[in-house]
């Protein structure tokens, strides 16, 4: 009896130091992120400012792939003065626009991805959504409010509250608007919920597990919200993520 008391005694002293471990990875974890999280917008030389922040996206795959949301990237460039489609890499006011060329959109999953030339830039690992569990700690790591204050990156945590069908439920017609109508056309597909607040701007950041980093969701802060919740004027405690295996089957695209 006494040994099994000690037993259970170091196994609850180890639960509780894990935690303390958990929360001091994360600094490195951010840290090595960041690297690899740019802004997302549009580039026009004659416009003041010139460059204009739209959302966030991260770097995957070979250094050149960007994911952000599809809703992020503009339907239409202005062509006659010539506007370009990029992102936005460096920190504060000290930041430079890289040209991207929207090769794949997922607009069921509100996914984009977008290919850089040049030299390649950090990579985040994507990992396997099919891990997470419910009441899971993670992560998520974007710009909440684009380059009004300069671009700086900021980190979240965030509680994996719940994992649920992307169109809420309605209890009759008239709760149902033209978005969740065209949703329900089509397959319907598993979301993360999150116990976080998230703001337009961090439509696009990664979703990622604090100890490892690796990305297991996209944080989409309008479109899914907008099918989820009736009142998105102003950022709630919840935050919605695409899980990251819609990710891996755009980048399968050809």
């Amino acid at each position: 009896m006494r040994m099994t008391t000690r037993r259970a005694t170091c196994l609850l002293l180890g639960g509780l130091l894990a935690w303390p471990a958990l929360a001091a990875g994360l600094p490195d974890t951010a840290a090595a992120v960041k690297r690899s999280v740019v802004g997302v917008g549009t580039y026009q030389k004659t416009r003041s400012p010139a460059t204009v922040f739209v959302g966030t996206g991260f770097v995957v795959g070979d250094g050149l792939s960007v994911i952000t949301n599809a809703h992020v990237v503009p339907d239409v460039l202005n062509g006659t003065r010539v506007e370009e489609l990029g992102v936005v890499v460096g920190k504060g006011e000290q930041i430079a626009f890289r040209p991207a060329t929207l090769v794949g959109l997922d607009r069921e999953h509100d996914l984009a991805h977008l290919r850089l030339s040049g030299a390649p830039l950090p990579a985040v690992t994507l990992g396997d959504d099919a891990q997470a569990v419910e009441g899971q700690e993670l992560a998520f790591t974007g710009f909440p409010l684009g380059m009004n204050l300069g671009l700086f990156a900021a980190t979240h945590r965030a509680l994996l509250a719940a994992i649920t069908p992307v169109v809420r439920p309605s209890l009759n017609s008239r709760g149902l608007d033209a978005r969740a109508i065209a949703q329900l056309q089509r397959s319907s597909f598993q979301v993360f919920q999150l116990d976080a607040t998230a703001y337009p701007g961090n439509s696009g950041s990664p979703l990622y597990d604090p100890a490892s980093g690796a990305v297991l969701g996209v944080i989409n802060a309008v479109f899914v919200k907008g099918l989820k919740e009736s009142a998105i004027s102003a950022p709630s405690g919840i935050t919605y993520a695409i899980p990251v295996r819609h990710v891996h089957a755009l980048l399968q695209r050809k």
